[in-house]
């Protein structure tokens, strides 16, 4: 047992050397920008402060956004979700999977899960012993079930999940455009530097063009490094940003999630602008700031009609919870209030009707 516990805690130490070589770079950067670029280099005192201002503008939000990331928990399925006393027992006696599953079903019932597995059976995690809430997912790495599970990033040391994925978009869009603006600006010293190398390469160097000091070798690579790192992270940006407008985590767009009538790669996407405000919230005054501001708390969702297209019509939506700008929603109130979704009817219509035109969608509910 010890050696598992010894193991266990060098895997954790080690899982810190991604975010400390970010830290390092970032370091770096920051002293080569400031003092190397700014400071030594740039003779215009206007041109100087203009750079500096906005430069820790961009440097503060993203070291904000950065550490929101690795210091958000992973936030977990509710008490709710956990089998009650009699059911756990009952479950755990059972070796039959046919009846643990009709154990799992009977106790389902009360809870908005609408997800399941590939055979249709309830989704149950034996290492958390809890039902999966819907877009709930175990991570192995942090041995823990995660609520709306989009992927566990080495880079931040955690899992990227419901309680912190607005942190990771804006991270990303903060470290684009920190380091877009440091190779903006850097660029036109790169060209004189580089241009200077080169002259004295033939021995034939004008005077007084740049001042000789080590700072050229901190602009010349700290331009190759900006580069580098802005087309990475545009690429994996842009990818979340679609993510974000599909309302879809990374798991389910690899595979799409499981309804009662089966996999619906758009079963949790209300429309470009529901699916935005389902991460960044309805107060646009705080997209920008790595505060909390997502719909819900995590434990359910808004479904749609399966089959349905939710940007030609917005029928059979229900409303998941409110926004906040201080935290995630209590656990508490995943049941009671929240519970809005769609339920199993033998024929249920919708009619809506637009001055003359009519608009009308049957669901027939499973045999």
């Amino acid at each position: 047992m010890a050696p598992h516990h010894v193991l266990r805690c060098c895997q954790r130490s080690l899982a810190w050397i991604p975010v400390i070589f970010i830290n390092l770079v970032v370091g770096w950067s920051y002293y080569a920008y400031v003092v190397e670029l700014c400071i030594l280099t740039i003779p215009n005192n206007a041109e100087k402060i203009s750079y500096l201002v906005v430069f820790h503008l961009f440097f503060v939000m993203f070291i904000w956004s950065y550490w929101k990331t690795i210091c958000s928990r992973p936030a977990n399925p509710s008490k709710e979700f956990c089998l009650p006393k009699v059911d756990k027992e009952q479950y755990e006696k059972e070796e039959h999977p046919d009846t643990q599953q009709e154990i799992l079903k009977k106790v389902v019932v009360g809870l908005p899960v609408y997800t399941r597995t590939g055979t249709g059976a309830v989704r149950y995690c034996d290492h958390c012993l809890v039902i999966k809430p819907d877009r709930c997912h175990h991570c192995s790495t942090c041995d823990m079930c995660v609520l709306k599970m989009d992927h566990h990033c080495p880079w931040v040391n955690n899992c990227v999940g419901f309680s912190n994925y607005k942190f990771f978009v804006l991270f990303l869009a903060y470290s684009m455009l920190y380091c877009v603006f440091i190779a903006a600006t850097v660029l036109q010293y790169f060209i004189k530097f580089w241009t200077l190398c080169r002259w004295r390469s033939v021995g034939d160097c004008p005077q007084n063009q740049l001042p000789d000091t080590h700072a050229k070798f901190h602009v010349l690579f700290l331009f190759f490094v900006a580069a580098m790192f802005f087309i990475s992270v545009l690429s994996l940006f842009s990818y979340h940003l679609w993510l974000v407008g599909k309302n879809r985590t990374t798991i389910e767009a690899f595979r799409a999630p499981v309804f009662r009538n089966g996999p619906d790669k758009n079963g949790f996407s209300l429309g470009f602008s529901r699916n935005m405000a389902e991460v960044f919230g309805d107060q646009k005054k705080y997209w920008m700031f790595p505060i909390y501001s997502s719909h819900g708390d995590g434990n359910s969702f808004v479904t749609r009609l399966v089959n349905l297209d939710p940007e030609q019509i917005a029928v059979g939506l229900q409303v998941n919870g409110k926004s906040s700008v201080d935290g995630p929603a209590s656990p508490k109130h995943v049941l009671g209030d929240n519970i809005n979704h769609i339920e199993d009817h033998q024929d249920c219509s919708f009619d809506k009707t637009d001055v003359a035109e009519t608009v009308t969608v049957t669901i027939e509910s499973e045999s």
